[in-house]
């Protein structure tokens, strides 16, 4: 005899799948907060003793050999050692109501990360992107927190270590550069736009997570017809937080000033003849392999909230080549403030003809 009705079972079964998910969940959290006193009372017997460093060491050793016979794997000098640098990286956060909802592994690793502020933006974006371990350190080792904090306006760096990504403006959603290693195009080989456009829509779930949060892509090579001429814009996708349209140019080579005067036009197009009332302005993200700064900065409206320059990497680079290319654009953003900004205005002044000062 069979079930006349199948979806019974298919409901009962997700009934079951979700309780021991958060079976699962509630055993993760609870057994992650005990490492957390563990390595909280680890800490704090190690202090009470009159030669911590020699008193630490010996303390771990005899833990783990009485902890092992009880309790079995788990507790070995090295996951003790574990549990008492959880809690050193995280004590300052410590509440009665703290909840860790993370994986123990996601903690071993966020425990390595020095800078407290970029710690605590890494750990607030696992938990609101499910990320999975290899995600994080995807994330981390493509320098996320310093290439938002590089894009951002001063106020909201600090913001990023409280809230991590917040998206209120277009300005949130860029980041600068763009890593795109998951295309498998070498930095030094040839290809054309065309070529690296298809790598992206083959990894359309890697890119997607490289722009961030809340896109959805609807089109590429996407047609526009102006006074029977035809154009076709590269990528086309959709934020859902901004309600705006998110349209992208690929370029492989060093931008000129007429691609940002291409992307003004589509930019344009979708906010004239695409969008809807109740949606944002358009957003165009020019993606490119190299820039000039300044002559982004001259060639767009002083007021500029729409379009933008990105740089892009088909690799990725060690900390050390990262530390160093993030180090080049702090300086190019400041020359870009206390030298071009000024300049640009000084020009726009002297073409309306007002006088200001220099």
């Amino acid at each position: 005899m069979k079930l006349t009705n199948n979806n019974i079972y298919q409901e009962i079964k997700e009934l079951l799948y979700s309780a021991k998910n958060r079976v699962y969940q509630t055993i993760n959290t609870t057994m992650t907060q005990t490492y957390f006193q563990i390595g909280k009372r680890i800490v704090e017997e190690e202090q009470g003793g009159e030669t911590r460093a020699e008193y630490g060491k010996s303390l771990l050793k005899l833990l783990s050999v009485q902890l092992i016979n009880e309790f079995g794997k788990g507790f070995s000098v090295d996951n003790l050692e574990n549990m008492r640098r959880f809690y050193l990286a995280f004590q300052k956060s410590e509440t009665v109501s703290r909840k860790f909802e993370l994986s123990w592994s996601h903690y071993i690793f966020l425990t390595r990360i020095e800078n407290i502020d970029e710690r605590n933006f890494y750990e607030i974006e696992s938990i609101e992107n499910s990320w999975s371990l290899r995600e994080l350190k995807r994330q981390f080792d493509s320098g996320l927190f310093e290439r938002l904090k590089l894009s951002s306006d001063k106020q909201k760096v600090k913001e990023l270590s409280l809230n991590g990504q917040v998206i209120q403006t277009a300005q949130d959603l860029i980041k600068d550069p763009y890593i795109l290693e998951f295309v498998g195009l070498p930095e030094l080989s040839s290809y054309s736009e065309s070529e690296l456009e298809q790598k992206l829509i083959d990894k359309l779930e890697h890119f997607l997570l490289e722009l961030g949060k809340g896109f959805t892509f609807v089109a590429r090579q996407k047609r526009i017809t102006i006074d029977e001429k035809h154009f076709k814009v590269d990528l086309v996708f959709y934020n859902r937080l901004l309600k705006s349209f998110v349209v992208i140019d690929l370029k492989i080579g060093e931008l000129k000033h007429q691609d940002i005067g291409q992307m003004m036009m589509y930019v344009n197009y979708f906010d004239r003849f695409e969008k809807t009332d109740d949606e944002n302005s358009t957003i165009g993200i020019i993606l490119c392999k190299d820039k000039s700064k300044a002559l982004v900065e001259l060639t767009l409206p002083k007021d500029n909230n729409q379009i933008y320059a990105s740089k892009y990497l088909t690799i990725l680079p060690n900390k050390e080549e990262f530390k160093k290319l993030l180090e080049e654009e702090y300086v190019k953003v400041a020359y870009i403030d206390y030298c071009i900004r000024p300049l640009s205005a000084a020009i726009r002044a002297a073409f309306s003809g007002q006088t200001g000062p220099y």
